[in-house]
Order: C-alpha cells, then structure tokens, then sequence
C-alpha cells in the first residue's frame, strides 16, 4: 500500500482533478491495492479562507463566502458532479463567518478553523469523483476523525506522540475501502480544529504513511522533483534523481518548496522511502528520497537553495567572555518569546541568529528582553543560502569555490555556517542579492 498526497495546483481545476483520479486508478492497476490518498485544498483557496476571516471582522462575509463558493461550484460542474456537495461546510462556514463579526475579532483558533474548510471541500469533491468513475467504495475523511492529534498551537500545531497509534486503529475499519483524507488540518484534545503549518498536508501524508507502515509515500507537485536550484530563477535548473532523508531535510528547511520541512521526520523514523512525482508528467521518474542517498565526486554539491525574508538578530555583550549561564539567558528569552533560531554564529563577545520570525511587535519585545543583558541591533530583508550534499565532507576546497564564486558577484557574505555533520554550508545575503548569488553558485557547481 502507498500514500498518494496531491497539492493544491494538482487540484487546483477540474482537468487536474481528473488527472489525479487517472493517477489513482494507475496505482490500482500497477499495485492491485487501494492507496491512501491525501489531498490539499484547492489551489489559492486557503488565501481566500484566510483572506474571509479578515473581512469578516469588519462585516464582509457574503461578498467572501460567495467568492469561495464559486470557485467550489465552478469545479463540481467542471467534474460532473452534484451541486450539494460540500453545501453544509459552506452553510457552517458562513455561519463561522457571522460568529467572528459578532465578537469583532478573528484569534489563531478561528483562523485554523475557517482555513479548515478548504481540505474538507476538496477531500469531498476528489471521494465524490472516485464514485462517479466506478470506486463507489470510495469516501472522504477528514483527518481528524481517523486519529489526527495535535497540541494546541494554533496556525502551527505538532502531532502528539500517540497520534500514530491512534491513527494504525481507527483506519482499520476503512482498510479495504479508497480513502481520501484531509491534509493541512487535525483536532487538539478539547477538540478545536488546528493547522499544522502551510504546506502541511505533506506531513500529513507521512505521517498517515508512517502510521500504516506503508511500502511508499508519494508526494505529487507541479514539477518533476526536486530540482538542482529554484527553476524560476536558473532556467536550467534539474530534477535530481535521488536524494538521502537527512539532504531533503536540509533542502526543505533551507526553501526547497518542493517538501513541507518536517515532511521526513515520520518517514525518516520508519525508513519508508518518500517519492516526489510530477502530476502533469506521471512517467517522469521523479526524485526519490531514501535513508542513503549517493554521492559524486563530480558533483558533491546537490542543490542550492534560499530562504528569504529573515531577520539577523546581532547580540553583543563583554559579560559573555568567560561568563557561565549567558547563553542559556540568552536562549531562554528567545524562548519565552517563541522565536525560533534557523542559523547562529558565535564569536568571545557577540552571537549572530537568524529567524523567520518579522512580526513588529514580536521583534521589539524580544529586543526589550536581550537589551536587559547586551547591546542589540536586529536587521531584516535578510535570505539565508545553502548548499547541500552528502559528498560535500569528502570534498577539499568546495568552501573556497563556493566563496569565490560570491565574490565574483561582488557580494559581502554577513555571517556563515557549517555544521558538524558537514552536508550544507549557509551563509546570509540580502534579498535583493538572490538572483545574482543563486545563479552565480548553479554555474560553478553544475556548469
């Protein structure tokens, strides 16, 4: 059995659709098993959800509602299908709607309820259409009803421990039927409906595929893998046949878009292989992510990518020269102000972070809370760059050939990273600097 997740711009139109349907039916036939299917909203459809929320606090919610609803009937008709279905999820969503103009105020639970409602119409359209081609067996599910437990951190909630055990259990009396389960979305303990993050029905997909101990957990986007650099900024950017758990995770956490970054974590536990697909080119051969991937010596760099817009956070303090106890302050203010470090540098004085976090208010109290123990200066429009591969530990020189190439871009690198494991190599730019570093690293590297 395998899991079979389609992103939003997979569904995001009836001819699409359809061709995730005929991707299904491909498996039944190859395999003789029913795969697990799990689908994202449609696409752009949670910006709209997101976007009703908003307006609904100042009492715009037919104009919304109206907008969503098209969009959804457009696609039943495009499919064939009955115009009921998903009606009461968009009776429940204008109701939702009116309950947060009534209290004038949308908080992060209301936020994952009402984009909650873009998994569970596409998961009923895609059940709807299996049936309508014969699978009549086929339902939709949502996530939370077949064991889908998170915390309650609302817009980027996290599985509890107990999450798979409940999942193994409630499926069993689905096993032999052609199910389509919500990504994106699950319950915590007092039963309100969180997110776990965008891009989330990844992890979605590995953790339902970790859960039921299947043989592959298919991933299918709107590009032929996971490409050498971004393919809109390097035009000849390539798809790269096989990548090990511990690249991918780095790739995804360092911008690859292609994978939501915790996507490997439930895969890499059971050792089930992940295979990113090509919706629009099923016989492509994809990438596949494995436990050990390979290394060449002639390319040990695998692929280079970029997360933009961060915030470089600079802290210097003499109490830190042979002081006990200051990083641990330090961390703990970050800490209570749920700040989330992606890149740190240290010297005898001074610790250089980057976060993702560019929240004002967020930035100006955690500066209040560090000015208490060291000078503070906090920069933003900030892209962190990485180069990641498994041969990169085995290759002299490859740091030098990185830097030179910056260099010849006429850039001034403002902090670097290399950690113990050695298969990446991340260094800060501005924004502004991307395309002229990104493709200036892809010629050096891959020529």
């Amino acid at each position: 059995m395998v899991v079979m997740k389609f992103g939003g711009t997979s569904m995001g139109n009836p001819d699409a659709i359809r061709r995730c349907a005929e991707l299904v039916e491909r498996d039944i036939k190859q395999r003789g098993k029913k795969p697990v299917v799990v689908v994202s909203a449609y696409s752009k459809i949670t910006d709209k959800l997101l976007d009703a929320a908003k307006r609904a606090v100042k009492g715009d919610i037919d104009g919304p509602v109206h907008e969503i609803a098209k969009r959804h009937h457009e696609i039943l008709k495009g499919l064939d299908l009955p115009k009921e279905i998903g009606e009461k999820n968009l009776s429940e969503l204008h109701d939702l709607l009116r309950g947060i103009h009534m209290v004038k105020e949308v908080t992060p639970r209301l936020y994952d309820y009402v984009s909650s409602f873009g998994e569970r119409l596409s998961s009923k359209t895609f059940a709807a259409l299996l049936r309508a081609r014969g699978h009549g067996d086929s339902e939709a599910i949502n996530a939370y009803d077949l064991g889908f437990t998170t915390d309650s951190r609302f817009m980027n909630a996290r599985p509890l421990p107990d999450t798979y055990e409940k999942i193994a259990e409630a499926f069993k009396p689905h096993a032999h039927k052609l199910v389509v389960i919500t990504g994106f979305i699950g319950k915590d303990k007092n039963g309100d409906i969180t997110t776990i993050g965008r891009s989330g029905s990844d992890y979605t997909a590995a953790i339902f595929g970790a859960a039921l101990g299947v043989d592959e957990i298919q991933v299918w986007k709107d590009v032929p893998g996971v490409m050498t650099s971004d393919p809109t900024v390097i035009k000849d950017a390539h798809p790269l046949p096989k990548l090990s758990f511990e690249e991918a995770s780095e790739l995804a956490y360092y911008g690859a878009e292609v994978l939501h970054p915790a996507t490997m974590v439930p895969a890499m536990k059971r050792g089930i292989p992940v295979r990113v697909l090509h919706t629009f080119d099923p016989e492509a051969p994809g990438t596949v992510i494995t436990p050990h991937g390979e290394t060449d010596s002639k390319h040990p760099v695998k692929s280079i990518v970029y997360k933009e817009d961060q915030v470089l956070i600079n802290v210097r303090s003499e109490r830190m020269l042979g002081t006990e106890g200051f990083m641990a302050r330090m961390f703990n203010i970050f800490e209570r102000n749920h700040i989330v470090i992606d890149m740190i540098s240290t010297s005898e004085v001074s610790v250089s972070m980057t976060t993702d976090v560019t929240e004002g208010h967020k930035l100006d109290t955690l500066r209040r809370d560090l000015e208490e123990i060291a000078k503070v200066d906090i920069q933003k429009d900030k892209c962190i760059v990485a180069l990641v591969g498994e041969g990169m530990k085995h290759t002299v020189g490859l740091a030098a050939r990185a830097f030179k190439s910056v260099a010849a871009s006429q850039v001034s690198l403002q902090m670097i990273s290399q950690g113990a494991s050695e298969i990446n190599i991340t260094f800060l730019i501005d924004n502004s600097q991307i395309p002229t570093v990104i493709k200036g690293l892809h010629k050096e590297f891959f020529g």
